[in-house]
């Protein structure tokens, strides 16, 4: 990891400027619509099971898209590709707005379109995150990635905080629409950067996209620190980060608020989710990650556990800005650890494979989670999650030193 001078040496570069700016934009405006989207199917239905299948639709297509997205950023145009999905993000926000404008939209079709953004948000990831070794010189690499990961993590919470007010006060639309002009500035942002040709362009090495989509699947599996690393991410996501992408029945049901608590929760984590992600930003090297990644989640378990076992606000507000802040850690010392040892005729194969277990993990606990509640609660089901991550935590642990070997060491 860089430390903060370190950082502030990758502004000094205008595609730097330029490219991490769009994405603190982009991702705020995914997950500005995202906590949208879940109220609003909330409202239309009162029901967990629905804002979990919302979750579901929305990230669940990675599954599917990322790998062959991957393999596609490593064979074509990379600025084009990222251009072109960013257009038809603003196409889907822009079809949305109309639905809820003309009161036509209906839980169904809710579902239905979220998928479609699942799909575009799965096949930008690996397109641009491909482009982040172009932005600086080779020395200052540590520093870009470092950004890299801040902007995107920090985003996914920043995007709730910023959603949370503005769907308390103006409703859900005028969300919709902070996501749409955020993606139309970073479609035009592409046009601004000057990447170098061997960056820009992959090279296709001859096979098919199937057969370097598995090749990217058995570079992972096989190697010995991502494939722990990829493995702890799922399952903290499965058991631990559906909570957030289903805020809005905890925030109804567990604490009685309406929109005002949410917008109060999702604050929290927003800023939280931004302190730790510079503490851990500015910890100036490599050298204990692994542990910042464990510590991560054990914070997380436990702070997921102090948030649905109880029914004082006061007390939810704390537990949720622990949440934020422990995600956002593990989550950049996991990414950094995978940009800085990944090869880079692998590394759009495993940022799309990354993007996908962030992605499609919690989307799947999330469907499961409002399956289960409306026979057991919202308590229940999260509590009995949280010992199962508690022990994946130790696993890691044990297998700490092995990894740190091979994944703290300066990018090659």
């Amino acid at each position: 990891m860089a430390s903060l001078a370190a950082l502030g040496k990758v502004f000094q570069h205008r595609n730097a400027n330029v490219y991490f700016g769009a994405s603190t934009l982009c991702w705020t405006g995914v997950w500005v619509q995202r906590i949208a989207v879940d109220w609003l199917a909330w409202e239309l239905t009162h029901s967990p099971a629905w804002v979990g299948v919302l979750a579901f639709c929305g990230l669940f297509p990675s599954v599917i898209v990322s790998p062959i997205a991957g393999a596609i950023a490593d064979r074509v145009d990379r600025v084009r590709m990222a251009t072109y999905v960013q257009v038809a993000i603003f196409i889907h926000c822009a079809a949305l707005m109309a639905l809820i404008a003309t009161g036509l939209i209906r839980v169904e079709i809710l579902a239905a379109l979220e998928v479609l953004s699942g799909v575009m948000q799965a096949g930008q990831q690996p397109a641009r995150q491909s482009l982040v070794p172009s932005l600086v010189p080779r020395s200052e690499l540590t520093g870009a990635v470092a950004l890299n990961s801040l902007t995107y993590n920090v985003a996914r919470f920043i995007g709730p905080a910023v959603s949370g007010p503005v769907v308390a006060i103006w409703g859900v639309l005028p969300a919709i629409a902070i996501n749409a002009a955020c993606a139309a500035f970073t479609a035009v942002s592409m046009y601004w950067l000057r990447i170098a040709p061997e960056f820009r362009y992959g090279k296709a090495s001859g096979k098919s996209v199937l057969s370097e989509t598995v090749s990217g699947l058995t570079y992972i599996v096989k190697h010995p620190g991502m494939g722990p690393i990829f493995l702890f991410a799922a399952c903290m996501g499965v058991f631990l980060r559906s909570v957030p992408e289903m805020l809005a029945p905890f925030v109804a049901r567990l604490f009685d608020r309406g929109a005002d608590g949410l917008a109060i929760l999702a604050s929290t984590m927003g800023v939280a989710a931004l302190v730790g992600g510079l503490v851990v930003a500015m910890r100036g090297r490599l050298e204990g990650m692994v542990n910042v990644s464990i510590g991560g989640g054990v914070v997380l378990a436990l702070a997921t556990a102090g948030f649905v076992a109880t029914h004082s606000f006061h007390v939810g507000v704390v537990c949720i800005a622990l949440m934020g802040a422990a995600t956002t850690a593990h989550g950049i010392a996991s990414q950094t650890m995978l940009q800085s040892a990944c090869g880079p005729g692998m590394l759009g194969r495993v940022m799309s494979l990354w993007g996908l277990i962030v992605r499609a993990m919690p989307a799947s606990g999330a469907l499961v989670f409002g399956a289960l509640s409306e026979w057991l609660g919202l308590r229940i089901p999260v509590l009995a999650a949280v010992p199962m991550a508690l022990a994946v935590c130790g696993w890691m642990w044990w297998r700490r030193d092995r990894i740190a070997a091979v994944m703290e060491s300066p990018p090659a």
